[in-house]
Formats: C-alpha cells, sequence, structure tokens
C-alpha cells in the first residue's frame, strides 16, 4: 500500500517495523520492546530539523514562533516547566515551535537547498512528499515513510552540522544507509522493482549552511541489506517466541587501534 496523504501522527503510531525500529533490534530485541512501549515526547533538539524539513518539503508540522515569555534575556529557550509545558503543547497540537533566530535559519537553510542545483532539480522532478509504503516481507509487517518520493525515485533530506564529504561517518554512525535500503525493500515489496535513485540531500544547520548532495555506492546497498534481513528475522522470532532479550554472551574482538596501542607500547618498553 501506498499513501500519499498520511499524517506523521498516524505514521508513527502504526505498529509496523521502522527502520528507526530495525536499528534498536539490532542493538537489542529488549531494547527495542522497551521504546515500542514507551514512545516519548519529541525533544527541542529535533524541532529545527523539522521546521527545515516542513520549510524545504513545503510539507509537515507547521512552525509557531515562540514567544518571548518563553525565552531568556540572551534569546535562548526557557527551561522553566511553563516553558517546557508550552512547548509540548504546541507539539502535540501538530505544530513546530522554535525561535525567531531559528526561524531565520530555517528560510537560509531553504533557501541554501534551492540555491544548490543538484538539489533543486531533485526537488522539482520529484513531486511526492513523505510518502508512505506499508508492506509485508517475508511474515514481517513494515513501513516506510519518504521525504522526497515518485515515478520509481526517491531522496531523504538530512540536516548536519557537516554538510561535506566527511557526512560519510554520520551515514554509517546512525545507519542511514541501512534507512534507505530498508525503504528501497519496502518499495520492491510494493511494485516488484527497486528504485532507480535515492540520494541524500545534506544541508548544514549553521551558515553558511553548505549542501551536499550524496548517493550511497553498492557497498553501503550491500551491507545494508544483509542488517535489514537479519532485524526482520529477529522481530519474526521475538514476536513468535514472545521473548526479547538483551545483549545475550557474546565475545568481543579488540578493535584495531587497542591492538596499535599495545604494539607501541611494546615498542616504548623495549
Amino acid at each position: 500500500m501506498i499513501r500519499f496523504d498520511m499524517s506523521d501522527a498516524e505514521y508513527h503510531s502504526r505498529p509496523e517495523l521502522s527502520s528507526t525500529g530495525a536499528r534498536r533490534i539490532l542493538d537489542s530485541p529488549a531494547r527495542f520492546r522497551y521504546w515500542a512501549d514507551h514512545p516519548q515526547p519529541a525533544k527541542a533538539a529535533f524541532d529545527l530539523g523539522h521546521a527545515a524539513h516542513a520549510k524545504i518539503l513545503g510539507v509537515g508540522a507547521p512552525i509557531i514562533i515562540i514567544p518571548n515569555e518563553h525565552l531568556t534575556d540572551s534569546g535562548n529557550i526557557s527551561t522553566k516547566a511553563a516553558t517546557r509545558e508550552w512547548l509540548q503543547e504546541q507539539r502535540d497540537a501538530g505544530l513546530t515551535p522554535i525561535g525567531r533566530a531559528d526561524a531565520q535559519r530555517v528560510d537560509a537553510m531553504a533557501e541554501a537547498v534551492m540555491a544548490e542545483p543538484e538539489a533543486r532539480t531533485i526537488l522539482e522532478r520529484i513531486h511526492g512528499r513523505e510518502v508512505t509504503i506499508i508492506q509485508d516481507i517475508e511474515g514481517v509487517p513494515v513501513r516506510a515513510r519518504f521525504d522526497i518520493f515518485g515515478d520509481g525515485e526517491a531522496a531523504d533530506l538530512k540536516t548536519s552540522r557537516d554538510a561535506s564529504p566527511r557526512f560519510n561517518k554520520s551515514v554509517a554512525s546512525f545507519g542511514y544507509h541501512l534507512q534507505t535500503r530498508w525503504y528501497d525493500d519496502a518499495y520492491y515489496a510494493e511494485t516488484g522493482e527497486r528504485l532507480r535513485t535515492f540520494p541524500l540531500i545534506v544541508v548544514e544547520s549553521a551558515a553558511p549552511h553548505a549542501v551536499g548532495v550524496y548517493d550511497l555506492d553498492f557497498s553501503y546497498h550491500d551491507a545494508a541489506g544483509q542488517k535489514c534481513e537479519q532485524a526482520r528475522n529477529i522481530y519474526r522470532r521475538c514476536m513468535e517466541s514472545g521473548e526479547w532479550p538483551w545483549y545475550g554472551r557474546r565475545t568481543l574482538n579488540a578493535p584495531v587501534w587497542v591492538l596499535i596501542e599495545d604494539e607501541e607500547q611494546r615498542e616504548i618498553q623495549i
């Protein structure tokens, strides 16, 4: 099933396994089960990214400017209980609360993305926004929500402190390659075809808001495919057994830096 009109709230309330859930279940089935059973309220740290998505993609939670009464003299968001309560009320109402300075940053980020030729071409060519696929893969119900989707193509928008090719470290650290493969698997289950393209559009959150557009090569695609299959298998076994283990007993291998450090120490002693 492909849905072009599913709200963000409805999507996140659905029970199917998502790419975020897959990454958590690979860490620990018990941690995934706790996370699924105890949803956490939205964090202020994510508001800027959500606001940038809404501005650039033209969909999502509308922005609401935080009034001065909830700001400190220096312009930062107050940590008082009344402010925390007000912020949560806005998020619960489907709004994204940000300060006036951050709203200006969001406008500048949007302008930077549209000024980058590759990013602009993608946004103008692919018209679907926040498109959802609900499917079943080998008995496991899964869901995927594309930032940008249409006619066999997709793209994802990321905000980052560094949009240079060093963003490659973030891809590996945060499992963005697993996310793109998870979405591609959902699309394949829906259509029997693979996505033709799936680049990441990355914009820096600080001025001058540099922009990078990155394709992930086949090595990422293959490695993520194995991880996605592993996550689905773990989920299936846990659902069938009703058991959600922690980490279990494993053998830890010494990382390369430890071996190098030990070798250097021996050389010094000699």
